[in-house]
């Protein structure tokens, strides 16, 4: 997963200067707003303003917006035009509910956080404004930690917090940042190869400028991040699981199925639709294990994969090279594929180790600048818990045809699209791509073996279970055990896996469901594509419709097929 939680994003908004001065009768004027509008200069705060005025700035200035939107003739839009409402509504309810809930009081994570993002801005420098910059970044650290502390402190005392339970393994995440050499510090890193465009007197300039940071605002801090968490949070955050158990939890809930599905369902529906998915997705899986000729239960089975070693690399080196040759071997299948490829390329590079341990099996981390590539992320720790044989599904979910394809293209739209939607992104679409790239994959004969073929069908149900043990824990009232239960008895996913991903499912409550929704969607679409078309159907020009608006929610995605067939029936 490659997206950024909700609560942790920084919202692109427009000055009430501005705000007066711009009539609000035409969309093209309401989303120039929209873009244009900052609560603060960004050259004020290296690392973003996280205040609860500032969330609160936001949410009102988000409801004027709306009541603008509300004004809109919908009939004298284009198509185009009709999808930048509906997907700055989307956005602009988000930042109200978001206030509204209080969302922003809880900036953690299982796998992720405040202090944990600050490994997302680790980044080759090539210039000497990056240098400056990201020395910027680090001087900004102490005010930064300070504005989180201050929201989890009010979050403890309202309750808004994550459970205990999903801390366990979580002083990694700072602990590995607290070193008595500078020169060890994650952080230094970038400051190791620097541009040869800079000269001598300029290298030595920065590396001073590096030591005392790193020693003065970087180290320190992360000591009081660890005492923090072991003395003051940890202590006091809440010992109950689901979502629903915090304040105004159940309606919480509702709220975040519809905003990661995009759809009208409820817990129990989505439930359903897993426990549906799972016993279709098992179906498979045994015919793939008749396959192996393996001659044993369901779990003993699943044990064998767990256990052979045949199924794992050796170093954290031969991971990364079967990963990249997986990635070579799709870039090649993709223009029988694609009618458009993306220009930016993508590099494979491991997880970080300040946060592998508690981190997922591989993300894809977006470009920040048009000098650096997109990256695959594979993670190479404890690598008795990577089977190789779920790499290909991953490589193609996180790499391509997945998140780089898609989400590149999303950013090379064209400028008749508003800027807003070219860094936009949407779960159920994105991550309903990527699980969607998956089956693609299978198409392009990326799966060479019955193991690859079953990884790619463990991969589904890992993706069907969520939809069980998210809505079990969140609204059903599961336990840990029971979610954990669940995944064993059905994925073939490593214990250490299984274990990291509840922890996730428990802390970023329904963000999990929108994969297998998103990806029923898709091939739903498709499916009624192929059945009306024929011989006509053309699966290049099917992913051109997909794919060139750039994301959107799935009842406009579905409108955009239903509009194509018609069009050619």
């Amino acid at each position: 997963m490659r997206v950024i939680p909700a609560f942790l994003a920084i919202f692109i908004l427009l000055s009430s200067s501005v705000f007066a001065q711009i009539d609000s009768n035409s969309l093209e004027k309401i989303i120039e707003k929209f873009q244009q509008y900052e609560y603060y200069k960004r050259s004020d705060y290296p690392l973003g303003l996280y205040t609860e005025e500032r969330y609160e700035h936001e949410a009102d200035f988000a409801e004027k917006l709306l009541k603008d939107l509300e004004k809109l003739d919908y009939s004298e839009l284009s198509e185009s035009e009709r999808i930048s409402a509906d997907l700055l509504k989307y956005d602009l309810q988000n930042t109200v509910k978001t206030y509204e809930f209080e969302a922003f009081l809880n900036p953690l994570l299982s796998d992720a956080g405040f202090h944990l993002s600050l490994n997302y801005h680790i980044r080759e420098l090539n210039n000497y404004d990056q240098v400056k910059a990201y020395l910027n970044k680090l001087n900004a650290i102490p005010y930064y930690t300070d504005q989180h502390f201050k929201l989890l402190r009010e979050g403890l005392k309202k309750g808004i917090t994550q459970p205990l339970v999903i801390f366990e393994g979580y002083e990694n995440t700072y602990n590995s940042q607290i070193v008595d050499n500078y020169k060890n510090s994650y952080f230094y890193q970038p400051f190791e190869n620097l541009p040869s465009s800079l000269s001598e007197k300029q290298k030595d300039s920065i590396l001073n400028a590096a030591e005392e940071t790193i020693t003065k605002n970087v180290i320190p801090e992360f000591k009081r991040i660890k005492k923090f968490f072991e003395t003051e949070y940890f202590p006091k955050t809440r010992k109950t699981l689901g979502v629903s158990e915090r304040p105004n939890g159940e309606e919480y809930y509702d709220y975040l199925l519809e905003y990661y599905t995009t759809l009208d369902l409820s817990a129990d529906e989505v439930h359903n639709i897993g426990l549906d998915e799972v016993n279709r997705i098992n179906t498979e899986m045994k015919k793939v294990i008749a396959e192996t000729k393996f001659e044993g239960s369901f779990s003993e089975f699943f044990n064998f994969l767990r256990t052979d070693e045949q199924f794992y690399a050796q170093t954290p080196e031969e991971l990364l090279m079967f990963a990249r040759d997986i990635a070579k071997r799709i870039d090649a299948k993709l223009p029988a594929y694609f009618t458009k490829l993306p220009r930016k390329p993508y590099g494979v590079a491991e997880v970080p180790d300040a946060i592998a341990p508690k981190y997922t099996t591989g993300r894809y981390i977006g470009a920040s600048n048009d000098t650096q590539p997109g990256y695959y992320w594979v993670n190479t720790y404890d690598l008795p818990s990577r089977p190789k044989y779920v790499l290909p599904s991953l490589t193609a979910h996180e790499a391509v045809p997945g998140h780089h394809l898609q989400i590149s293209l999303n950013n090379e739209l064209g400028e008749e699209i508003p800027e807003f939607r070219r860094n936009f992104y949407i779960s159920a679409f994105g991550e309903g791509w990527g699980l969607y790239s998956e089956f693609l994959a299978e198409e392009m004969g990326i799966y060479r073996n019955p193991y690859e073929i079953f990884g790619k069908l463990t991969y589904e149900q890992w993706r069907a279970c969520r939809l069980v043990v998210d809505t079990g824990i969140h609204a059903k009232g599961w336990t840990r055990e029971q979610a954990v239960d669940f995944m064993k008895k059905n994925t073939a996913l490593s214990i250490h896996e299984i274990n990291t991903e509840v922890d996730r499912y428990i802390s970023w409550p329904g963000q999990a469901v929108s994969y297998k929704i998103g990806e029923i969607k898709i091939r739903e679409l498709r499916k009624k594509a192929e059945e009306a078309l024929g011989q006509d159907f053309d699966i290049r020009k099917f992913h051109e419709v997909i794919l060139e608006e750039g994301v959107v929610t799935l009842p406009i995605l579905e409108k955009r097929v239903m509009n194509y067939i018609n069009s050619k029936t």
